[in-house]
């Protein structure tokens, strides 16, 4: 009985398929597929085929997905094939990739993303310099009060007596000025009188002789 079954022919189950490399040729065709998806011209060539009309492909797309898991994502060399991937889980995706404009877009983005990732990434990883410390105006101040020196003292000198002497003086004498008359006679002054002569008179010219 249990020969039976297990003919070819018999109505058991067949046995379990079991790869004969322990799955690593099958590993690097579906790897193999799954990077293709990367070139916006494969998938144009895939749509222009109506490969996306079999739901046996469209099945296989879903089961593609297991390759974003990150035991399997470590061996993906172009990243964007797990983009477009995702993209094509879409019925209107696939169905616009028909079309060359779609094509060319999606191609045009790609190549702009390449472009300019990097920098943009860069942006976000290196970090950016401190700001500027604004500076702060300092408060106002009071201005600060300079000690003065200390006064220098000052020795007090005696007053000056007047002179004593028997002229009068001019307090006493009043306003007016004493003339040069009042001072004749006056005991003690001796006025010098000036000779109005001419000290050459007094000699005699000689005569002729």
């Amino acid at each position: 009985m249990a020969d039976v079954e297990s003919a070819p022919g018999g109505g058991g189950k067949p046995p379990p398929y079991k790869d004969p490399d322990d799955g690593r040729q099958r590993f690097l065709l579906e790897l193999e597929f799954v990077q293709c998806l990367a070139n916006p011209t494969y998938i144009h060539y895939l749509a222009q085929n109506r490969y996306f009309e079999d739901d046996a492909f469209i099945g296989y797309l879903k089961y593609l997905k297991y390759w974003q898991r990150p035991e399997y994502i470590k061996y993906i060399m172009y990243p964007h094939c797990l983009f477009f991937l995702e993209l094509l889980q879409n019925a209107n995706f696939r169905g616009a990739m028909a079309h060359p404009t779609s094509k060319e877009l999606a191609h045009r983005q790609q190549y702009f993303f390449w472009k300019n990732y990097r920098n943009n990434r860069l942006k976000h990883i290196l970090p950016r310099p401190p700001p500027e410390p604004t500076l702060v105006p300092a408060p106002a101040q009071a201005p600060t009060m300079v000690p003065l020196p200390p006064p220098v003292p000052t020795t007090a000198v005696p007053p000056v007596p007047a002179p004593s002497s028997s002229l009068p003086s001019v307090a006493a004498a009043g306003a007016s000025a004493m003339s040069p008359m009042q001072f004749v006679g006056t005991p003690g002054i001796n006025i010098p009188k000036n000779d109005m002569r001419n000290p050459m008179g007094s000699r005699k010219r000689k005569k002729d002789g």
